[in-house]
């Protein structure tokens, strides 16, 4: 019997089989590189064809044609290819750059990349980690946790709850992880806005991007979107302004519009923060809107005894310190400042080499903070002569 050819092992074993079964190898390598270079060319031909424009679909007519708004600004009728899938006014679309014919449409419907501009987070803040508020976590909690959680109740009861909440105080009070703390009893998705993140250079991406990000918190529902610094959005509207300032209203009067369009049995909720109530615009905290304003003032002596627990709980130090002596020292100081004494308390520890923390390193960084406090002051009084 005749032995079995040797079937080829790789490429180059293939092509030399080729040419010992052809005819003519000579052929078959001619056809071979015809073949490559038919590829190269078409490879070629591709790259060097023009690119094409992304735009936005302003309105279509029933005759294929439409009308479109480019980069620029600039609107035009233009025809629509019949193997375009269909569209809509809104939608993305990619059209040709000579005669702005729309070929294809863009699956891409989000112009902003929503979380580069919000943090979304799901906070493990819990209720025990405030102190000093017992009165705001109780109004809070009926506007925003109840809802959440017992829509039924108020449909019984025949009432509809605020759509959003209004923080309002000074600096280091505990307005964000109030919204945390609610956001994490609720197990609900977490979205911290600041407001001036809002605000956009050209005209009507802001508008744009507020549309955005609450189409996103109802994807994420049930959704806390906490706005911070609200003052930087939503100050008091003037008559005469320059360009910049008619851009914030745009914006403001978007936000002003989706808070319109929610029901107050949605599962978002509206929590907005600001040190400077008195410069915002009477639409935003109208009934129906931030309608509950909750004030989250400097803690007292209780309060600040209160706070002063929940930072040591976890510190090593002497427990016949007197505490209430501590806190009478630490008049006026808000939850942040007194969160930042034990901190600095710790530090003075650890320079000398110790594992435990003295009466006389809370005094230090009771002193240090307070400097600290009056050197910022005289700054800011600095600024205006």
């Amino acid at each position: 019997m005749p032995a079995k050819e040797a079937k080829p092992k790789n490429i180059i074993d293939s092509i030399m089989y080729q040419y010992s079964t052809s005819a003519n190898p000579y052929e078959e390598e001619n056809r071979i590189l015809k073949e490559t270079i038919s590829r190269f060319k078409d490879e070629l031909e591709r790259f060097k064809a023009s690119p094409l424009m992304v735009c936005e679909m302003r309105e279509i007519f029933a005759n294929n044609t439409a009308i479109i708004k480019i980069p620029n600004g600039n609107q035009f009728l233009v025809n629509i290819s019949s193997d375009c899938d269909k569209l809509k006014p809104g939608d993305l679309v990619l059209v040709e750059q000579k005669n702005l014919t729309v070929v294809k449409k863009v699956p891409i419907t989000r112009r902003f990349n929503i979380e580069k501009f919000v943090i979304v987070e799901k906070p493990n803040v819990l209720w025990e980690d405030i102190g000093g508020l017992n009165q705001q976590v109780q109004e809070i909690k009926e506007v925003v946790e109840l809802p959440l959680k017992n829509p039924e109740l108020f449909k019984r009861i025949g009432i509809t709850p605020p759509k959003g909440v209004l923080l309002y105080g000074e600096p280091g009070t505990g307005k964000t992880l109030l919204a945390k703390a609610v956001a994490s009893s609720t197990n609900s998705t977490f979205i911290e806005v600041v407001g001036s993140e809002l605000v956009q250079k050209f005209i009507g991406e802001g508008a744009k991007l507020v549309k955005e990000i609450f189409e996103f918190a109802r994807k994420k529902a049930p959704a806390i979107v906490f706005v911070d610094e609200l003052d930087a959005l939503a100050a008091k509207r003037m008559e005469v302004g320059t360009s910049g300032e008619r851009e914030v209203n745009r914006t403001f009067m978007q936000l002003l519009a989706e808070l319109d369009g929610f029901k107050p049995l949605d599962n978002v909720k509206i929590i907005g923060a600001t040190n400077r109530k008195d410069i915002l615009d009477q639409a935003i905290i109208r009934p129906g809107r931030l309608d509950r304003l909750i004030n989250i003032p400097i803690p007292n002596q209780e309060a600040r005894l209160e706070i002063f627990k929940i930072h040591t709980k976890n510190m090593n130090f002497d427990k016949k310190i007197s505490m209430e002596a501590l806190i009478n020292r630490m008049e006026g100081f808000s939850g942040a400042e007194i969160k930042a004494v034990c901190t600095e308390a710790g530090y003075f520890a650890i320079r000398n080499n110790r594992e435990f923390v003295t009466k006389e390193d809370f005094l230090k960084a009771i002193d240090k903070v307070k400097q600290e406090e009056e050197l910022e002051g005289k700054d800011f009084m600095g600024m205006f002569g």
